[in-house]
């Protein structure tokens, strides 16, 4: 796990500061290092037609952190196909798909970095739910986390190997 720089002055700005470290500089090089380990085969690969591919998750975290963050708090306009993010079957190739993820988390990080401690308790309004701004980071953070706990499984059971991320 990546730390924080300790020098936030509120709990809001270390909120914001660890959401951030999570997202850029924890999630993110996990789910590249598995999905850079596997051949485009297994990113698309499902063990049944009611299970998602890894393709499919990185879809669906594009679809989630762009709606959530980066249109929601960032304010950028974005019309999301999120039954589509689970329909598609690929393959779309790694080299796209990654570029999409670390293109999608660079504007989360940029309206992040945005972000104001006292825009945290702002309301948005996003799909059906009515959240507080905070809601909204924390939502996306824990949803990032669940899914990429999905991802290192599957990485885990085509490859066969732990990608030993907390050996110490």
């Amino acid at each position: 796990m990546e730390s924080t720089s300790g020098t936030a002055r509120t709990p809001e700005s270390e909120f914001i500061e660890a959401s951030r470290v999570f997202l850029r500089d924890d999630f993110l090089p996990k789910l590249l290092y598995c999905v850079e380990k596997l051949s485009d085969e297994d990113l698309w690969w499902r063990p049944n037609e009611v299970s998602n591919s890894i393709g499919n998750l990185v879809l669906h975290l594009c679809g989630n952190v762009r709606q959530w963050i980066v249109a929601s708090i960032g304010g950028a306009q974005f019309k999301r196909n999120r039954d589509g993010e689970f329909a598609a079957r690929g393959p779309i190739p790694k080299t796209e798909l990654m570029g999409s993820l670390k293109q999608v988390l660079a504007e989360v990080d940029a309206a992040l970095a945005q972000l104001e401690a006292g825009q945290l308790m702002g309301r948005l309004k996003i799909q059906t739910y009515d959240v507080s701004t905070l809601q909204a980071v924390y939502h996306v953070v824990e949803h990032f986390s669940y899914h990429l706990g999905q991802i290192l499984y599957i990485y885990k059971m085509r490859t066969g190997t732990d990608p030993q991320f907390y050996k110490f």
